[in-house]
């Protein structure tokens, strides 16, 4: 799971692009009061807009909102071949977010402190284990 697919609204804007905008996801932020269409935030008006008014919208998809952080708890993160020269890599979770779906996203800190979701990982560590043991 990408982070960029977590919102509060739990909805994501998809817009397949036109000559002079590429294809993008934009997360819906609210909802109209009086129409109910799904509202996401024009960074050139500054202000929020109707999906409906971009020509190039195509439909709205699902989004995890997330409902919890759970201290990571020693747990790790384990990779068989991303560190370098694709050699193993294991970092720490720092915390799990609990999504309304009752999903739980590992999210880690390398070690040049550029904080990602592990759902790419081949295996989570739990506290006291170490790789490998049954």
């Amino acid at each position: 799971m990408d982070l960029r697919y977590f919102n509060q609204t739990g909805w994501t804007a998809i817009f397949n692009g036109t000559e002079t905008d590429i294809g993008r996801m934009v997360r819906v932020e609210a909802w109209d009061p009086a129409t109910g269409t799904a509202l996401v935030v024009d960074p050139k008006r500054g202000a929020m807009r109707p999906v409906t008014d971009y020509e190039d919208f195509s439909h709205l998809e699902r989004a995890d909102q997330v409902v919890a952080a759970v201290p990571g708890g020693g747990w790790r993160a384990h990779w068989k071949d991303e560190g370098p020269g694709n050699t193993p890599l294991t970092e720490q979770v720092l915390a799990w977010l609990i999504t309304s779906q009752g999903r739980a996203t590992a999210i880690t800190m390398d070690a040049h402190r550029h904080v990602d979701d592990a759902d790419s990982a081949d295996a989570f560590i739990p506290p006291g284990e170490e790789l490998g043991q049954d």
